[in-house]
């Protein structure tokens, strides 16, 4: 019970926090929403090019746009950790009895809380743009939970980076290396069908590209049970990850 108490309790303050910053919210805000008008214009011609998989492309864009937004969300989630270090507030927790767990746990917890809200503004403006979320209720949380289980993860490997690294620049540098690739190495953007063998061939081995399947899937109402291996596979990111980020604070805490 200490765990999940202290968990919520610094989760709290990571909102509070995020609060205080009325710019930082509003652009957190407004970026999505200019992702979802400027890519559903851009490439709007995609959707007539035979082999396209969906009728428009708002449709096939918007559940996309919400992992993209959720990659990109929680990506830099270690920069805040390494606010904390610098600042003497991360040590000073380490002299109280809060949980250590729950010092990696309520950021994490709070990179997935803050992807899942923004995952609802894009999919609200894509539906008032056209989209139809056919998969109902249902499809639309399992976009959330994709979105949440996607930030959640980079949220911990940021926050993991950030203990090893302890230096800004190595961890911009490092999740740009790491995204990118990613972004354009999945479904997000394009069809399976519209890619380059090689490329089709790599998204599968993505974590980016399994929450993307699980998150068009479900806005779509198609059969569950197709992505049934790509929801474990994302699971046991989410795992992995968080299991990374504990074991880069176990040295953290070793060295100090």
């Amino acid at each position: 019970m200490s765990f999940v108490r202290d968990t919520w309790h610094l989760f709290l303050r990571l909102v509070q926090q995020t609060l205080r910053m009325p710019v930082y919210l509003v652009m957190s805000i407004i970026q999505p929403i200019l992702w979802v008008l400027l890519f559903s214009q851009l490439f709007r011609s995609v959707a007539k090019i035979p082999g396209f998989e969906g009728g428009s492309y708002i449709q096939f864009l918007a559940p996309g746009i919400a992992i993209m937004t959720a990659l990109f969300g929680a990506a830099y989630s270690g920069m805040g950790l390494l606010g904390d270090i610098d600042r003497g507030v991360l040590d000073r927790m380490l002299a109280t009895p809060v949980s250590r767990s729950a010092i990696i746990a309520g950021r994490v917890l709070h990179g997935a809380a803050q992807v899942v809200v923004q995952a609802l503004l894009i999919l609200v403006v894509a539906i008032l743009r056209g989209a139809r979320p056919h998969g109902g209720v249902v499809g639309i949380v399992l976009v959330c939970v994709a979105a949440g289980l996607l930030g959640g993860s980079f949220a911990a490997f940021s926050n993991g980076l950030a203990l090893l690294a302890r230096r800004q620049e190595l961890v911009i540098a490092a999740m740009n290396f790491t995204i990118l690739p990613m972004v354009y190495l999945s479904t997000m953007l394009m069809s399976k069908g519209l890619m380059p063998g090689w490329i089709a061939a790599a998204s599968s081995f993505n974590p980016v590209n399994w929450a993307v399947v699980v998150a068009r899937s479900g806005f779509e109402g198609q059969d569950l049970g197709l992505v049934v291996r790509d929801f474990a596979l994302l699971a046991g990111f989410f795992v992995v990850c968080g299991g990374l980020a504990t074991a880069a604070f176990r040295k953290y805490q070793a060295e100090m």
